[in-house]
Parts: C-alpha cells; structure tokens; sequence
C-alpha cells in the first residue's frame, strides 16, 4: 500500500520587507506564485494532502493553490507565535492520519521534489524527523546542524553557538519530514521558554532524541532553500530559476538558444527539439513550441501552440489563443490573438489578426487587420484555404471570404466574398493628364521663392556695429539702445574723457 504524505505549507508571514499590498507568496517566479511552485515540488514528491497555514491575504493564497489543488485544506494561524505554533495550526490535518508530514515554506519556491522525497526516504528508513540542510557560502546568521555518526543531535541557533560550532557549515534551511505516527507528540512537546516567547520547531529534534528517536540530515543545494523577504531576493531567485529552465532547454530538450541569457521563460513552456530561439524572446504562460520552430529575436509569445516548422517574428506578438499549424508564418511587426493559421498560411508584414481563422496556403498581405471589435463584442473573421488578401485590407468581422478567393490591395471588406471570386472595395482611381508635372513645378517654383525671400530679408538686415576691444556684447546693446550724449558737460559737472559713440 502506498504511504500517505501531508504537506503543510507555512505562509502566514506578514512579509513586511516587500513592501507590497499583497501576500509575499503570492508573488510570481516564472510567472507563478510563489506558493504554487512549492505545491506543485510537494505534488511531485508524492503529497496526498495539501494544507496552507496562512495569515494576511489567506483567501487569495489558498484560491490561488486551489488552482492546482481544488481539495487543499487552508488553515488560519490567528497570532504570530513561532514555526511550531504555525505547523499545529493544521493540527486536524495532521490528525486525519498520514505516514510522512512535510513541513514546507511558501517563500522557497525552487524546493526540488527529489530532494522532498529524499526526505520522505529518510522517514521510511526508521528515522522520526529528517531535517533538510544546506551550505552557503556564509553561514553567519544560520543555524547549525550538530551531527554525531550521522545522526543530527541539535540545532544551535547562530548566536548561541560556541565557536566550535560555528565553524560548521552545514546549516538548517527550515524544511522538515517528520513520521506521521510521532509527528504530534513531538510537535506538543514544544515549548516557549526563551527571549520571544515562541515555539520553535527546531526544538523537536532535541525533544525526539529524548524519546528515543532517530533523527537525520539531509543537504540540500543552496539554491533550493533561498528564501525570499523582498525584491531583491525575488529577482535573484528568479534569476535562479530562468538560468535552470534554459540549460534544461539546451542540454535536455534539445533546443538551441543563441543568446540564452536573453531569454525569459514561464514556469510551464514546453518546448521540442530543434526548436531554434533568438535574442530578446519572452514567453509568458501556456505556450508549446513544435520540433524545428523557429522564434525570431525580439518576439513575445504568450498562450499559444505553435507546431513543427513555424516561423514567428522577429518582432511578433502571439497572445492568448493563438494557434499556428505546421509550416505557418507570423512575420515582423505582426499580432494574432484568438487565431488560427492553417498549413503554410502566411501573414508577413505588420499586420493584426484577431479573432479570426485562417485557411491552409493563405497569403494574408502587408498591413491588413482584422476589426474584430464594435466597441462592446468581439467578432470573427473566416478566411478559406488558399486565398489572397491583399496589402493594406480591412476585414470588418463578423466577415467570410472563401476558398480561393482574392482580395484586392487597400479594400475594406464588410460582406462575404465567396470562394474563388475578386473583391476590390475602394475608391474607383481618377487619372488627369499633365497634373502630376504641373504640380511638381509648382512646387519647386514655391520652394525657389521661399529660398530667394529668405535670402533678400537676410541682405536687408543692417550690419552689427562692431564691439569695440574688451567690450562685452550685453553692453554694446546697451549702448546701442540709449540716445547720444552732448559733448559739452552739463554746468558744474567735470568734464571726462571724448566719448567714444
């Protein structure tokens, strides 16, 4: 029979640091909340049972795991009184009977399944608790792990640790197994008798060795464990997590990626092999790529299926309910949305198709849309296999133009073309004779006269007196803008020096 394993994820902290309206958890890596990346490591390690233990925002992170768990427990920590106090908050979780407790942190999103269930291994191995560790680079600050022939005896808080023990690196990274049958009398036995006044779950391993239980560590990789407080934190382990997923691209799925660390994954792309990536690609949620696709640079895709042989971009935008089937095209400066292209159907050049359906070998020309919205629904366009449309048309949805048929350059189209008919709707061209010469001439002869009045005005102009040596041209205007004085002095006055006017 299969062992039973409950994971209780602990995300009731205030998360204060990211200064942020919403819960810490609820922030995306990847595109996904943090605590979903944590249901999802615990799912693939064999969960049964899921149970979030929450505080602020509780609604929204349990609706948000409910996502991908419709039966998850939620579970309120109604005050702020230590890790211990917030794994019994699911104690009826706990009691409903399980073989192995997983005790996860919603703020460790890259927590990986095998070492999870390394864990749990550990558990079906005899031991009560298995505790994960790990080794950063600085332990300063962490917990330590005291091990003895290969059982862990205690964890020694940093700043009670003698020197002996902090020159251990193998440090408590909060993650914890414990044996479902003993998990409750251990965790009871915890107490609040230090400075904050909490109940730490670090003090069930002391508590367990006294009853005589097995105790262990585990190492996991430092990545796994990074926690995050604030943005910084987040950023970094998001940059964590996009270097991973794209050497798992290139090394397992067999994708080239030109400029890898230019490229910006979800949490559940799917790519095949052969597929080729340029620079600057972002993919946003929901988007599989098929076996020799190629994505131009600067191309940003998000909830669409492309199969084998598509070429997008460079410069396209793919969004939600996009489909593109083998052989297709969506060329530079191109937006689809809510559409399908057929095999080998192609839209080139700087165009929208929204909401519509294109046909196999379509040529959808430069400049066309889709004016798939009236201002309050959307509508849908329908174009046959094997038609032309031509540059510059409009297709005013709700519209059909069927198999073969061609549309001509610069029309706007509002009713049905049927197949293999010619549709131009636009203004019939007017030719005049000599028009085109006269009006060049003219407005050659327009611009000579411009250029000559500009000239003659310049010449007009009355030549700048010159600034006399050490003269400043501020006051020179001066000067210039006060009437000339007598020479002779007025009466009394002492006669100066010639002026110089």
């Amino acid at each position: 029979m299969a062992r039973r394993c409950l994971s209780i994820i602990l995300a009731a902290g205030e998360g204060t640091r990211m200064k942020s309206a919403r819960s810490k958890v609820l922030h995306e890596v990847a595109g996904l909340a943090m605590v979903r990346h944590v249901v999802a490591a615990a799912a693939a390690a064999g969960s049964d049972t899921i149970a979030v233990v929450s505080g602020k925002d509780g609604e929204a992170v349990v609706e948000a795991v409910r996502r991908d768990r419709d039966d998850t427990g939620h579970y309120v920590q109604e005050e702020r009184l230590g890790t211990a106090h917030a794994v019994l908050a699911a104690r009826a979780a706990i009691e409903a009977g399980a073989d192995d407790v997983l005790v996860l942190f919603a703020d460790t999103p890259l927590i990986r399944p095998e070492t999870l269930a390394r864990a749990r291994a550990s558990l079906i191995a005899g031991n009560a608790i298995c505790v994960i560790g790990f080794r950063p680079q600085n332990p300063s600050g962490y917990g330590r792990l005291i091990e003895r022939d290969g059982e862990l005896l205690a964890i020694r808080e940093d700043k009670d640790a003698s020197e002996a023990e902090k020159a251990i690196d193998f440090c408590n990274a909060g993650v914890m197994a414990l044996a479902g049958d003993t998990a409750l009398a251990v965790l009871g036995e915890i107490g609040n008798a230090n400075a904050k006044g909490e109940y730490y779950l670090t003090d069930a391993i002391e508590i367990a060795r006294r009853a005589g239980l097995k105790v262990r560590a585990i190492e996991a990789e430092a990545f796994e464990v990074a926690g995050v407080n604030n943005r910084a934190e987040l950023a970094a382990v998001e940059a964590t997590w996009q270097e991973r997923r794209r050497r798992r691209a290139m090394i397992e799925e067999g994708v080239t990626l030109i400029a890898p660390e230019t490229v910006t994954f979800s949490h559940d792309t799917r790519l095949s092999r052969d597929v080729v990536v340029e620079p600057n690609v972002v993919f946003g949620p929901g988007v599989a790529v098929g076996e020799g696709a190629v994505i131009h640079a600067f191309s940003h895709i998000a909830g669409a299926t492309i199969a084998p042989g598509v070429s997008v971009g460079p410069f396209a935008r793919l969004r939600e309910g996009t489909e593109l089937l083998e052989g297709s095209k969506v060329g530079n400066f191109c937006e689809v949305k809510n559409a399908s292209l057929g095999e080998g159907a192609k839209v080139s050049h700087l165009s929208y198709i929204g909401d519509a359906e294109i046909g196999a070998a379509t040529n959808v020309g430069a400049g066309t849309i889709t004016c798939n919205y009236d201002g309050s629904r959307k509508h849908r366009t329908v174009i046959g296999a094997g038609a032309f449309i031509g540059s510059d048309t409009s297709l005013v949805a709700p519209v059909t133009i069927g198999d073969g048929a061609y549309v001509g350059t610069g029309s706007v189209i509002t009713d049905d073309v049927p197949a293999g008919a010619l549709a131009i709707a636009r203004e019939r061209q007017v030719t005049k004779e000599d028009r085109g010469r006269q009006i060049i001439e003219r407005n050659r002869a327009a611009k000579a006269g411009a250029a000559d009045t500009a000239k003659s005005a310049k010449a007009a102009k009355p030549a700048r007196a010159a600034r006399a040596p050490g003269e400043t041209k501020s006051a020179r205007t001066e000067k210039a803008e006060k009437p000339e004085q007598s020479r002779e002095p007025r009466q009394g006055a002492r006669r100066g020096p010639p002026s110089r006017s």
